[in-house]
């Protein structure tokens, strides 16, 4: 005789309480249709957004009927949460061959399994860094890949999240460029991402604890395209970019655009990864160079504030 899902046990609610409240949520069940409702405690939050990423990072555990229609939410993806200058540049991608089979993975993977960062934040970056405004790009590869960390900026994370180990050497990095730098307790680069620096991950999306788990899915394809759309802008913003390579990924990335090198800067180095930071990333002065460059070809306010994060301001 089939089993009365209408009816979860208490183990099976107990757990999914457990789990939700460990995210600042409660569940409270609703046993005549068996659907899992969520509401919000009481308790006091901190400046990160939970309910969004809770409700975002734990689909999994809530029943079909519950679900949303994740195919609708991501087919309408770029038009819903991309920034207008950005989705008018890239509009011709999103109906090519290649993107339709990435939205359609998207869809599998978010029916079966947790994927970071929420859907909100894929392209928050577009949001933080309108087109116009782009001075320099730094290249990542994978969003962080473990619950409230990735929110759509390469090495950001957001409160109350501590900053992982690569970005606490981008801080050691920016304290060696800046003396007066103080690395602050927050991992969120947003305000650096609003004066123009355009933190972008190769690839948008991964699941849950699994590394490069959406890689060669078609996000390389187009963040390449997104690269490119920054070095064509027309000619009133056709400003020369700084891009920051860290590590042979993104060196070749690059190597593969084919960036001009006449026309902008390139900064190479190791990755600020633990594992290779020491091997030259530690050093390679690159806020200050980028500077450097972007203020003897734009003038004085064309610099980046690096210091804006700066734990004394």
């Amino acid at each position: 005789m089939p089993k009365d899902i209408s009816k979860p046990s208490e183990h099976n609610y107990m757990s999914l309480s457990t789990t939700l409240q460990a995210s600042g949520l409660k569940a409270c069940l609703v046993t005549t249709t068996g659907a899992v409702k969520v509401k919000r405690s009481q308790a006091r939050y901190s400046t990160f957004n939970r309910s969004k990423h809770v409700k975002e990072t734990t689909t999994s555990l809530l029943p079909a009927a519950a679900l949303p229609d994740i195919k609708e939410r991501i087919e309408s993806l770029e038009k819903d949460t991309m920034e207008s200058s950005w989705y008018n540049a890239l509009e011709t991608e999103f109906e090519k061959p290649y993107f339709r089979k990435l939205k359609i993975f998207l869809a599998e993977e978010h029916r079966s399994n947790t994927v970071y960062p929420p859907l909100n934040d894929v392209y928050s970056w577009s949001t933080l860094t309108p087109l116009d405004k782009v001075k320099v790009v730094i290249l990542g590869q994978d969003p962080y890949h473990n619950a409230g960390q990735a929110h759509g900026l390469s090495f950001s994370v957001l409160p109350p999240t501590k900053p992982p180990g690569s970005l606490k050497n981008i801080y050691k990095q920016l304290t060696l460029d800046y003396p007066e730098f103080i690395p602050p307790t927050s991992g969120d680069l947003s305000p650096i991402a609003k004066l123009g620096v355009l933190w972008l991950n190769t690839s948008l999306t991964v699941r849950a604890h699994k590394a490069a788990s959406h890689a060669n899915k078609g996000w390389e394809i187009f963040t390449a395209q997104v690269i490119r759309t920054v070095i064509e802008r027309e000619s009133g913003t056709s400003r020369g970019i700084v891009f920051m390579a860290w590590g042979l990924p993104a060196q070749k990335t690059c190597a593969k655009i084919g960036i001009d090198e006449e026309k902008h800067l390139v900064l190479k180095s190791p990755h600020p990864s633990p594992l290779s930071a020491h091997r030259g990333f530690i050093g390679n002065g690159h806020f200050r160079r980028a500077n450097a460059w972007l203020k003897e070809r734009y003038g004085e306010d064309a610099q980046i504030d690096w210091t804006i994060l700066s734990g004394n301001r």
